[in-house]
């Protein structure tokens, strides 16, 4: 049996500067160290284009750099035909979560839109904020450290519903691999619900 393909998972917030890239380092970290290098194919974006060419916020950069992650990293904005060859795309907070739904071409492109705290089983969906990652940008050091913290504590169940999806692939051909994961993720009891968005105009693009 051949080897399935690479698992690509692409995580997205507004910028593509603070909270997206701060998770691609992560997930890759994590999924290198499952062994996973080759298997899953880890990057991000964001849902506008204010920081097309940038690099990651500097602060970001500091927070990822103290906890032992590396970045390299240039901002892009999302684009509705990487669906097609995505498996998954990971939403920071609910607003770019109804954000990517609304530009999926079709059902089975939006089913793929997951929120990244849905993959934390202890994070509460009922608490102020929901599940949403907070954007750290008008914070300072504690609130990236915050995010880093929330992104994180997704990573162990976000890398158990890849790890099973990749399983799937490679037994089966009739399980397309994000359906596995987001059977994985529905088995944690863990609510992907649909916040409200962020409708602040005033919000700087992060």
């Amino acid at each position: 049996m051949r080897d399935p393909s690479p698992y690509r998972v692409c995580f997205v917030c507004t910028g593509n500067i603070c909270r997206s890239p701060m998770a691609e380092s992560v997930f890759r970290a994590h999924a290198a160290e499952a062994g996973l290098d080759g298997r899953v194919e880890v990057d991000s974006a964001g849902t506008g284009p204010w920081h097309e060419g940038d690099g990651a916020d500097r602060r970001a950069i500091d927070v990822l750099t103290a906890h032992g992650y590396e970045q390299n990293h240039i901002a892009r904005q999302f684009r509705a035909d990487w669906f097609d060859h995505l498996d998954l795309v990971i939403a920071l907070d609910s607003g770019h979560l109804h954000e990517l739904r609304a530009l999926a071409p079709t059902p089975h492109d939006a089913a793929k839109v997951r929120l990244l705290r849905s993959y934390d089983p202890e994070a509460d969906q009922n608490a102020l904020g929901g599940l949403d990652v907070p954007d750290p940008y008008f914070g300072g050091t504690d609130d990236f450290e915050e995010c880093l913290e929330m992104i994180e504590a997704a990573g162990g169940g976000l890398l158990d519903a890849v790890t099973e999806a990749l399983d799937a692939a490679g037994n089966t051909a009739e399980e397309t691999p994000e359906r596995a994961a987001q059977s994985a993720e529905s088995k944690r009891s863990v609510s992907a619900a649909d916040g409200p968005a962020d409708d602040d105009p005033g919000k700087e693009p992060a």
